[in-house]
């Protein structure tokens, strides 16, 4: 006999909270090696992530319908759903260093990039979604000679060499719950209850060449955690510039929120490490969060997209003390002006050369193929140089299986991130990215003959 719909359903949610509650605990107990020194500011490299689809055609995604993806930058999109979603996806990345001199450095890594879970509740009218992602990451390891390499100015004057190691990682992991819903053929709106924790641990070890001095390992260990909430709106329009086209604009908009938690700081002297003090209690203020976009689809073969968004960091605010000494003690190092207002424009274009009926077609036409590319000024505002700013291009495949509704994503994307003037370091990465998106029919009752 069928179980009752609410609950099959309240199962189905438990199993999917278990899984999106163990990826996050089992990504912070892993140090990737993945990182830009840059990583080192604010709360850490900020992470752009909204679907498999979406990040092939530069990110964001804010106004891209899909019946085969659900999109998690902006909430509206949620309503547009025919089928029970689980998708999931995972990076390698390789990242290589280079400064003015041409000294060179490469750190190679891999990451979770989300794990997704959406079903309709009522068909293509009102829908829900809950998911996991990552959306900062620390992740560097770097030696300087007397001097800290991120300080952006001379290094000190002393008299006794040494060598410094800054060392920072782990990041900010959010997770995200909420309903869709379309008010009428136009107009859907959303919004979602985002809950952001994380840890951040930062160290500084000095060593001396003089055997007579010990070395030393300082180390701040910051645990935050908050709660914020997206509200989101899409407008979609048939017939604008032909027959059986759709032309769609949405934008969605995240409340700022304060980050409360506490800072441990220990110092290692030797062979002897000791706890300086207890926790210190401190919380930081994260800014607002804009994006907005627009979708093109002539017909069912071919997507254009146009995003942008912007986040000002340059409001960020803590009350932890000791900004820019010791050993990572971010938010932010250097003080506040080493951060500025953050924006990232994106395109891309996408064609399935079967359509929506790929019945009969050769395996190749059922391939989706995408191409875009993003600009972004970082938050990161050295105080002798521009801010830095990362342009890269991305492209993927979308791959069909046997079973109906399900695809499989491959993804790459190629970029540059800084620059070798003023004494900074430019980044040359490229990531490869796999997700899995399974689609079934889910909570329907069988009638008994």
């Amino acid at each position: 006999m069928a179980l009752p719909f609410f609950t099959r359903l309240a199962r189905s949610v438990a199993v999917i909270g278990l899984v999106v509650v163990l990826f996050p605990l089992t990504s912070l107990a892993q140090s990737t090696g993945d990182g830009s020194i840059y990583s080192r500011f604010g709360v850490g490299e900020l992470r752009t992530f909204s679907s498999s689809q979406s990040q092939a055609l530069g990110g964001n995604g804010t106004a891209t319908r899909s019946l085969n993806y659900v999109g998690f930058s902006n909430p509206a999109l949620w309503s547009d759903q025919s089928l029970t979603r689980f998708s999931m996806s995972a990076n390698y990345q390789e990242t290589r260093a280079e400064d003015a001199e041409g000294l060179t450095s490469r750190t190679v890594g891999g990451n979770l990039n989300s794990v997704h879970f959406s079903f309709p509740i009522y068909e293509r009218t009102l829908g829900f979604a809950v998911g996991f992602q990552p959306i900062s990451r620390t992740n560097y390891r770097v030696r300087a000679p007397s001097g800290d390499p991120f300080s952006f100015g001379p290094a000190p004057d002393d008299t006794t060499s040494f060598a410094t190691d800054f060392d920072g990682q782990g990041g900010l992991q959010e997770i995200t719950g909420g309903l869709g819903y379309r008010i009428n053929d136009a107009l859907s709106v959303g919004a979602s209850v985002d809950f952001i924790f994380g840890i951040i641990e930062e160290s500084q070890r000095t060593t001396f060449t003089n055997p007579e001095l010990e070395s030393t390992n300082l180390t701040d260990r910051t645990r935050l955690s908050g709660v914020t909430s997206t509200l989101g709106a899409l407008l979609s329009l048939d017939n604008v510039i032909r027959s059986d086209d759709n032309f769609s604009v949405g934008a969605s908009f995240t409340l700022p929120t304060e980050l409360s938690g506490s800072r441990t700081r220990t110092v290692e002297t030797g062979v002897v490490e000791d706890t300086l003090g207890t926790p210190t209690d401190g919380s930081v203020d994260l800014p607002w969060r804009a994006k907005a976009g627009i979708t093109y689809q002539p017909d069912d073969r071919w997507i254009f997209t146009l995003d942008g968004s912007f986040e000002p960091w340059s409001d960020l605010s803590t009350t932890f003390t000791g900004s820019g000494s010791g050993s990572g003690s971010s938010f932010p190092v250097g003080g506040e002006e080493s951060l500025t207002d953050r924006w990232r424009v994106s395109g891309g274009a996408e064609i399935l050369p079967a359509g929506d009926s790929p019945g009969g077609e050769p395996f190749l036409r059922r391939v989706a193929y995408r191409l875009g590319g993003y600009a972004e000024q970082t938050y990161v505002q050295p105080s002798n140089a521009d801010p830095i700013n990362v342009l890269a291009a991305t492209g993927g495949l979308s791959i069909p299986t046997g079973a109906a509704g399900t695809r499989i994503d491959l993804n790459m994307e190629v970029g540059t991130r800084g620059t070798t003037d003023a004494n900074l370091v430019r980044d040359l990465f490229y990531s490869i990215t796999i997700g899995v998106n399974i689609g079934e029919r889910w909570f329907q009752e069988r009638l008994l003959r």
